[in-house]
Parts: structure tokens; sequence; C-alpha cells
């Protein structure tokens, strides 16, 4: 069902789009929308909740094609490393330096990590599918990440990896929605 919460102007052409989507974005397509997205961490404040314990996924926006979250997390907080299954993804860091290490499978079945990167504020990086990684705060205590998160459509499970080996397991992440007046 589409989302009817009222929506920051800047993200307005990009809602326009995916309530006209028929099918997935491509990758091209979230890198470009992204790239020329205009936006300021004031316009979004009042979604920035975090947790104690894991970075927090916040729901701005979803339709049947795409949803828009603001995820956060503290420092030290890390999301699980994961794939995209069936999922095409795409996010820009608004507030901190967030790192991303990418993974491939090695031929004994456990990940093993290929890059690791810094994403300064305004980085952005689009994926899709089977692309395994993890997006990480190691920013000193009091340092925040934030970053506005695309996924088309809205990604509802995953595979989740241990550098660890072990058999791949299935992620459901939990998005958490404004209600009551309190978000948008």
């Amino acid at each position: 069902m589409p989302s009817t919460k009222p929506i920051p102007a800047s993200l307005e052409p990009l809602v326009g789009y995916f309530q006209q989507l028929e099918s997935r974005a491509t990758v091209s397509e979230l890198q470009r929308r992204l790239d020329g997205l205009d936006i300021q961490m004031q316009e979004l404040e009042h979604l920035a909740i975090f947790d104690d314990a894991v970075y927090r996924r916040n729901l701005v926006f979803e339709c049947d094609w795409a949803e828009v979250l603001l995820i956060c997390g503290k420092s030290g907080q890390r999301s699980p490393i994961h794939n995209h299954a069936g999922s095409t993804c795409g996010f820009k860091v608004l507030e901190g330096t967030g790192v991303e290490t990418v993974f491939d499978v090695s031929p004994c079945g456990q990940v093993v990590a290929n890059s690791s990167n810094e994403m300064p504020p305004g980085y952005v990086c689009a994926s899709q599918d089977a692309d395994i990684h993890q997006v990480s705060n190691l920013q000193a205590d009091d340092q925040s990440l934030i970053t506005l998160h695309i996924y088309s459509p809205p990604l509802r499970r995953m595979d989740m990896y241990s550098i660890t080996g072990g058999s791949v397991e299935k992620y459901t992440p939990t998005n958490f929605e404004h209600t009551g007046g309190s978000g948008i």
C-alpha cells in the first residue's frame, strides 16, 4: 500500500518517480537520482532516530516498487553482511563518514572481504541482487552515521552471511514507521 505521509519538498521528485514505477528501478537510475538529490539533514532531523543496540531503519516512504529509509547508526554499529536478494539498492551518506566493505564468496563457501572504502557525506552507492556488503560506522564514539537508502522493490528478505562461515541465513529487516504524527 502506498504511503500517504507528507514528505520533504526535496524528496518529492524522487517519490514521484517511484510512484510511477511498474517494475524495479535500475542501479544506474538510482545512482543518477541520488547523485542529483539535494537534501539537507534538517529536513529529515525528526526521522533521525537511533537505537543503542543496533543500527535503525526509519521508514520515510513506501509504495509497491520502492521504499525510502533513513538509516541511523551510532559509533561501532553496522549492518549485517548481506545481499539485496531481488532488490536494487542505492544510498547517499547524509551525515558522518561510513565504511562499506564488499565481500565475495570463497571457493569453500565462506565470505571474504574484497575491499573497504570510506564514504564521506554526499557519497552515493548503488548495487543489486547478489552483491554482498556491510555498512559500518567506525567513527569516534560521539559521531553518528545517517544514510538515505532506497530499495526497489522494498527489501523484505535478504541473505545474511558470517565471516566465520556456517550456513547463509534469511534475514528480515525491521523498518520503524512513524505514527501518531511523530514522523512524516
